[in-house]
């Protein structure tokens, strides 16, 4: 029976995407920020959320989503910019929680993480590392000669498993850092972190679209 990719291949894809799993970036730097300002709970929420977004961007490569943004890379541009512009304005909402005086926990009222699925797919749907990943680094390892849509799903799996053990633990690491913090001036001071994480994300994001 034939596999449905070349075992080569795969294991090197595996190597690959290891590296970039691991590898901080929008999507990580965005569950750190998820996880300190929001909660373990808010956080995997987020993770879901970003690969809820991979899996439309594995659909769209099966559609042949990756050919059109070559075709028309300002479509990719506007995407991209309007994703840093996203994340930016959520960076500057915790910059300001960060200088309100009579900051309060907010662990109590983002536990359930109402907004950070949402998020999390916007953060990734319009992450330039994800189109990067889907029109220059992914196809290389596909073969004509096998049937598409099998090797997608094989390599979905790995990449989907990979990110999700990944932004876990960046997100659950930032979650635990901010429960550690119980006093107003350390929740201000942790907030402007934050802030300064989600900005971080918004720049590498715009600057990886030019």
């Amino acid at each position: 029976m034939d596999l449905p990719v070349d075992p080569a291949r795969y294991a090197t894809f595996l190597g690959v995407m290891a590296v970039m799993a691991v590898t901080p970036g929008p999507a990580n730097l965005f569950a750190i920020a998820t996880g300190a300002q929001k909660g373990p709970a808010a956080a995997l929420t987020g993770v879901v959320g970003m690969n809820s977004a991979t899996l439309v961007w594995f659909a769209a490569a099966a559609l042949g989503l990756g050919a059109l943004i070559l075709a028309f890379p300002q479509v990719f541009l506007l995407l991209a910019y309007a994703g840093a512009a996203y994340i930016a304005w959520l960076g500057i909402k915790a910059l300001r929680g960060a200088f309100k005086s009579d900051a309060e926990p907010e662990h109590g009222a983002f536990k359930q993480g109402k907004s950070a699925l949402l998020d999390g797919f916007t953060v990734q749907i319009t992450n330039p590392k994800a189109v990067l990943f889907f029109t220059a680094v992914l196809p290389p390892f596909l073969d004509p000669q096998r049937p598409l849509p099998a090797q997608l799903a094989a390599f979905a799996v790995a990449t989907i498993g990979m990110d999700v053990l990944a932004m876990s633990a960046y997100g659950l690491g930032g979650a635990a850092l901010a429960m550690q913090m119980s006093e107003p001036r350390f929740r201000r001071g942790f907030s402007f972190v934050v802030g300064l994480l989600l900005l971080t994300a918004a720049v590498l994001m715009a600057g990886k679209a030019r």
